[in-house]
């Protein structure tokens, strides 16, 4: 333990103090139940409160028209993107910050938390840059209709300069999740959605001492907010936040811990890469099934599915990420079995809520799509509604894809995940939605077929990868 210390402090990292004995208890010595409940609650309602910025994003949109709403489905397709691409550093910051901290080695995760927000910053950087460039083309490349793609180029070319700072808020939230504390981020996600409710509305309809932008309105109330939360996680860091405190010195790049981070993330990094790139093809394929306006009222009802889609994704993502910080710490504490029992429960626990979330889906699909697309509801519902009754009975797969991969990762194993990306998406994903899509005119649902075979392909493969426990002998 001196010599980890000693190793930090000449990394400039300050002394912190070893997490409180409740929390550890609660992981790691307690019922696998509560320990998965005590970290997923919190992180759901941070989920809740991501989907609320996008669904006030969405619905705002639809005030306006189905052009509008393609076009922020668009700019939220590429804000998926940047949070994949923080994958490079994030799943690396994960893994190691909850293994140091199941050794009860603070000053050791703090270092490689202080470390990821370094290289976080410097993605960020990189991907405004790269996005801005992008904007016109993406559109451009999708087929799309004039009057959508220049909402879509106004819409990204806001949206992209909030990535520098954003990076805060994903990486810092990664590594107080690896650290057991789901709370902090929970707390900031609160301010992030209230300011993003009331600066985003505001704008767009000239509320108060708010100008009347209209349709711009809705990306600049949303960038306003994400560098607010990226502040707040700055003040909080800067001050040691659950035993993670933010130094100059400690964020001064060092090769080894730098390697060790890349060594987790690059394959989870190029994993997210592919996944979204899968998507993006994807996309194409569903924008190419109709020309004009029925383009237009079809993408907006992919937009609007998969947005709405969410609400499973949210229970899904937070057992995830309670199983990959306990699969983590367990191991660091050198309990295996612990750990694998934490994969199973939490991949059965989410599997319920999302079987829940699947049958609101099938019984009212045509009252969600009347919500968020009052303008044109009769063209976006009719390719909609069969679409999401359809995403209905693949719920259960969805939960295990996400559980089982994110626990994995939490293990350091990230080499398999990105294969069965592969294999899901070049294999499954995109064959059968071109054949159903477009050889069989099947429409967005006939497309659909290919996301339903992906993620019940992946969530197999998942699951039976993380049931051989061949992870928990893996080194990070």
């Amino acid at each position: 333990m001196s010599d980890v210390i000693n190793e930090a402090a000449a990394a400039g990292v300050a002394p912190t103090e070893v997490r409180p004995r409740a929390t550890r208890d609660i992981l790691l010595t307690g019922s696998v139940g509560a320990a998965l409940a005590w970290l997923a609650l919190p992180v759901l309602g941070e989920q809740v409160l991501h989907l609320l910025v996008g669904l006030v994003d969405t619905y705002l949109a639809g005030t306006v028209n189905k052009e509008a709403t393609a076009a922020i489905g668009l700019a939220t397709t590429v804000v998926w993107l940047a949070h994949l691409m923080f994958s490079f550093v994030g799943a690396g910051a994960a893994a190691l910050v909850s293994r140091h901290a199941g050794m009860n080695e603070t000053d050791r995760a703090n270092h490689f938390s202080n470390q990821a927000i370094a290289l976080a910053l410097l993605m960020g950087l990189l991907e405004c840059v790269l996005l801005w460039l992008a904007a016109p083309l993406l559109p451009w490349w999708l087929g799309w209709e004039p009057e959508p793609t220049r909402i879509a180029v106004q819409f990204l070319r806001i949206d992209c300069w909030g990535y520098v700072i954003y990076s805060l808020t994903l990486i810092g939230g990664a590594c107080w999740r690896g650290m057991g504390d789901t709370r902090t981020p929970l707390y900031v996600m609160c301010f992030v959605n209230v300011w993003n409710v009331v600066a985003s509305t505001s704008l767009r309809f000239g509320l108060g001492p708010a100008p009347n932008l209209g349709v711009l309105g809705i990306p600049l109330g949303t960038l306003s907010a994400r560098v607010l939360g990226g502040l707040i996680v700055l003040v909080l860091l800067v001050r040691g936040r659950s035993g993670l405190r933010l130094g100059l010195r400690a964020m001064r790049y060092r090769w080894t811990p730098v390697a060790r981070l890349l060594r987790v993330g690059i394959p989870a990094g190029i994993d997210g890469l592919l996944m979204w790139t899968g998507h993006f093809l994807f996309l194409r394929i569903i924008s190419g099934l109709r020309t004009g306006d029925e383009q237009a009222a079809i993408v907006a009802a992919h937009f609007v599915g998969i947005r709405v889609e969410a609400l499973s994704y949210m229970p899904a993502f937070a057992w995830a990420t309670a199983a990959a910080t306990l699969v983590g710490q367990s191991l660091g504490a050198a309990d295996p079995r612990r750990a694998m029992r934490s994969g199973h429960l939490a991949a059965l626990q989410g599997s319920a809520l999302c079987f829940v979330m699947g049958v609101l889906y099938f019984a009212f699909a045509p009252q969600i799509y009347y919500v968020f697309n009052t303008s044109d509801y009769a063209r976006v519902a009719a390719a909609g509604v069969p679409a999401l009754r359809g995403e209905a009975f693949f719920q259960v797969p969805l939960a295990l894809m996400i559980i089982y991969t994110i626990a994995l990762r939490g293990a350091g194993d990230t080499r398999w995940p990105l294969l069965f990306t592969v294999i899901g998406m070049v294999f499954v994903r995109l064959p059968l939605a071109y054949l159903g899509g477009v050889v069989l005119d099947g429409g967005l649902i006939g497309a659909w077929v290919g996301m339903y075979g992906d993620m019940t392909c992946r969530a197999i493969l998942s699951t039976v990868r993380f049931a051989r426990g061949r992870w928990q002998t893996i080194r990070v």
